[in-house]
């Protein structure tokens, strides 16, 4: 039970926490918004009109060392141009540690839940266009075979194979910081934009949800550049992401959660991609 004297402290601190936002600048905070929140989209265009040759990330440790240091610069840059815009707080961006020493083995068991629930509902949506006949089995099983996830713009798929530093390199510093870490400050840090712009819609527990779910759409266009189907899935898997955010008040679940779910992705796509071109 709280004392009047402890109720009284409470409503202090939230209103100087009130007065605070309010010294922010409206202005500063669509800087905020659109720097950070924009930050895939002249990478998303310029993939798209691209013909690749070779891999993002190339296909030596050296060489998607450099990679990783140049997107991760280029989104530092941007994270601080759009911080000191909104002087955004890292309680704002959920950056506490929680649920303490065993948010390592919960984003490992959340990644596993991702993956589940992707295949599950795959599985459900071929299921249901068999059955209702929409879409012929036959036509389902050639445009997922044809429009599978074109992850050789990303990694180069022999270099996972055949080079253990490349291999470990990807597993780790790719999956965690680069994919993990990054992504999901991408993703809480376009939320406390929106919040703070539109707080009567997005301030509430439902309205970040819903805040999430426009993220999320922002989140698999992103990953168009991979096709159709991998953009669905992004997209999809950004959501139950975001919902790790807001539902531990934590960027660190999701954060492993994210890291995991990539490694495990990047350890057997070498198998994934023979099974595939087996079945077609």
């Amino acid at each position: 039970m709280r004392s009047g004297a402890q109720d009284c402290i409470l409503q202090g601190i939230l209103l100087m926490n009130d007065r605070m936002k309010s010294q922010v600048a409206r202005w500063r905070w669509w800087i905020h918004l659109i720097v950070i929140g924009g930050y895939f989209f002249p990478g998303t265009i310029f993939a798209l009109i691209q013909i690749r040759h070779h891999p993002a990330l190339t296909g030596t440790p050296a060489g998607l060392l450099t990679a990783c240091g140049i997107e991760l610069s280029a989104f530092g840059l941007l994270f601080a141009l759009g911080w000191l815009a909104s002087r955004v707080r890292l309680d704002d961006l959920y950056f506490r540690w929680r649920p303490g020493w065993w948010v390592v083995p919960l984003g490992a068991g959340y990644s596993l839940v991702l993956r589940l629930a992707v295949a599950f509902t795959l599985i459900a949506v071929v299921v249901l266009l068999g059955i209702t006949g929409l879409v012929p089995a036959e036509d389902i099983r050639e445009y997922l075979s044809a429009n599978r996830p074109e992850f050789e713009r990303v990694v180069n798929v022999s270099s996972l194979q055949k080079d253990p530093v490349y291999f470990w390199l990807t597993i780790t510093v790719v999956s965690f910081v680069l994919a993990g870490l990054r992504e999901e400050l991408w993703r809480v840090a376009t939320l406390a934009g929106m919040r703070y712009l539109w707080p009567r819609v997005f301030d509430s527990t439902y309205g970040q949800y819903v805040a999430m779910a426009i993220i999320a759409l922002a989140f698999g266009a992103a990953h168009l550049p991979l096709g159709i189907p991998a953009a669905a899935a992004a997209g999809f898997i950004g959501f139950l992401l975001g919902s790790l955010i807001i539902l531990h008040r934590s960027i660190w679940p999701a954060v492993f959660a994210h890291g995991f779910f990539d490694a495990t992705t990047f350890a057997l796509l070498p198998f994934a991609l023979r099974t595939l071109q087996q079945l077609h």
